[in-house]
């Protein structure tokens, strides 16, 4: 079909579903000037385009009545997509039972594209509540999730996929080139789990686990993530990371996977980073 891509290939659509993308990664309401610089139209085109998803319910004004925020429709199809995984349905009991034997919020992702995209979050019932939220976006260069989802790609497309990828260093473990992310990616591999302290932020810690379809292929990884407070750190490479490897196991069991030896034997020892 690449070869019929001028086409086939609908740019208006395009834009249109484009212009979605740019106000969901927006951190506030956009007004029309700044999607039209966004798409790279006239201020007029980025109109009608905006006219349009807010006549279908796409987009909503916002506080105010020139900038633009999603609409409830977007969420509907957001519900649609994820009531469509049925990894969803089977990862939750075992999310939960994570949940209520560690005390630490408990989240399911995959990964889209060069994202990390979260499916499930199982809250913790003490103070230390969770501020991801289903259907947020991590870069998967910048996170011990990420590493793992990339687990199952070739070391030439995992490079082709972030050779153009600005790695903006969250902290002094982030990755800032495509080598040192195919390092993590496959040192992860190697250990089969990932536990953080103080990566993504200072102060916070996550324990992070791969689940396998049943050809052995990583297609999502669940965690426990808060802040150091929400931990007891002294057993974060212990009772913690023993927890959390026995619910992806399980995910993956229900998925059809049979593992050949435990990722946490001793032999390999543990790693923190």
């Amino acid at each position: 079909m690449r070869d019929k891509h001028d086409v086939y290939f609908v740019p208006g659509l395009n834009r249109g579903l484009r212009l979605l993308e740019i106000i969901a990664e927006s951190d506030r309401p956009l007004n029309v000037s700044e999607i039209a610089r966004a798409l790279d139209v006239t201020r007029s085109s980025a109109f009608r385009y905006v006219y349009t998803l807010k006549d279908m319910g796409f987009l909503e004004t916002a506080h105010s009545s020139t900038t633009y925020a999603l609409g409830p429709r977007v969420l509907n199809i957001g519900f649609a997509f994820l009531n469509s995984q049925s990894i969803i349905s089977l990862a939750r009991p075992e999310l939960e039972g994570l949940r209520n034997v560690t005390d630490v919020s408990a989240h399911l992702a995959i990964r889209d594209g060069k994202d990390v995209l979260y499916l499930d979050c199982v809250q913790t019932k003490s103070d230390f509540v969770s501020n991801i939220n289903i259907g947020s976006r991590r870069p998967c260069y910048a996170s011990p999730l990420g590493w793992l989802l990339l687990i199952s790609l070739s070391d030439e497309e995992i490079l082709t996929l972030h050779e153009d990828t600005p790695m903006k260093p969250i902290t002094d473990k982030t990755p800032t080139s495509a080598k040192e992310l195919l390092a993590k990616v496959r040192e992860a591999q190697k250990l089969g789990y990932v536990v953080s302290h103080g990566f993504l932020e200072s102060g916070g810690s996550s324990v992070n686990a791969p689940i396998r379809d049943q050809k052995g292929d990583v297609v999502a990884a669940i965690d426990i993530s808060g802040p150091d407070g929400a931990f007891d750190i002294s057993k974060l490479d212990g009772f913690y990371l023993e927890e959390v490897v026995k619910s992806a196991n399980k995910i993956s069991a229900k998925l059809g996977f049979v593992a050949e030896c435990r990722p946490t034997d001793q032999s390999e020892g543990h790693r923190r980073r």
